[in-house]
């Protein structure tokens, strides 16, 4: 595909996964609700900057993977898909009920940036996020372009679509908390997500053919 192409098919999954409840959205939404929208701001903007340093390693491991060897970088490419087919099917098949906040602590912290030091660490430390890089970032990767930095760039439209998305729920914390608090909404979310993993492994799988 074309960089343009894959840039908007990134810029539009990201967009659908961002929007999946998850650890950092809680940490977020705790912030907001504990300790007001600065340092929800803050606590998202080391997230972001986590996103950013996972994406510069998967980046740099990629881009040497498949300067080194084509064949090895399009096999992780189907081994990466397949992990999504994974997920996909898993969140279709078994999608949660509820997204709990409270099970982000929200103990108050002084120190204004040591919120986005809690939400850089939380982020670093879930390797989750490495799996995931590793196996989504290979699917866009543009043909004609160095293949490091360009992944990097999609990295950091992630981390962009992320920022955008914990604005959107630092401004209207309590009506999304309760959004995201109801059994069908977590549900949608989930199965909508797992559907978007499965079509990544379909495309794949049929440019392949």
């Amino acid at each position: 595909m074309s960089p343009a192409e894959a840039l908007l098919g990134f810029t539009a999954a990201a967009a659908v996964l961002t929007v999946l409840p998850g650890l950092d959205t809680a940490l977020v939404l705790r912030a907001a609700a504990v300790e007001g929208s600065k340092r929800a701001t803050l606590a998202g903007l080391g997230i972001a900057i986590g996103c950013l340093v996972w994406g510069a390693a998967a980046a740099v491991g990629l881009g040497a993977l498949l300067a080194a060897s084509h064949l090895a970088f399009t096999l992780l490419k189907w081994a990466g898909a397949a992990y999504l087919l994974w997920l996909g099917i898993g969140l279709i098949s078994r999608p949660r009920k509820t997204f709990d906040m409270e099970a982000v602590e929200g103990a108050p912290i002084g120190d204004d940036f040591a919120w986005m030091r809690r939400g850089l660490t939380t982020n670093l430390l879930n390797p989750k996020i490495g799996v995931f890089y590793v196996s989504f970032l290979p699917q866009f990767m543009a043909q004609g372009v160095p293949a490091g930095p360009f992944l990097f760039l999609l990295a950091a439209v992630h981390a962009s679509i992320g920022m955008i998305w914990f604005a959107l729920l630092i401004a209207a914390m309590a009506p999304i908390a309760r959004t995201l608090k109801r059994p069908a909404v977590v549900t949608w979310l989930d199965r909508l997500t797992g559907g978007v993993f499965v079509a990544f492994a379909a495309r794949l799988a049929l440019e392949k053919a």
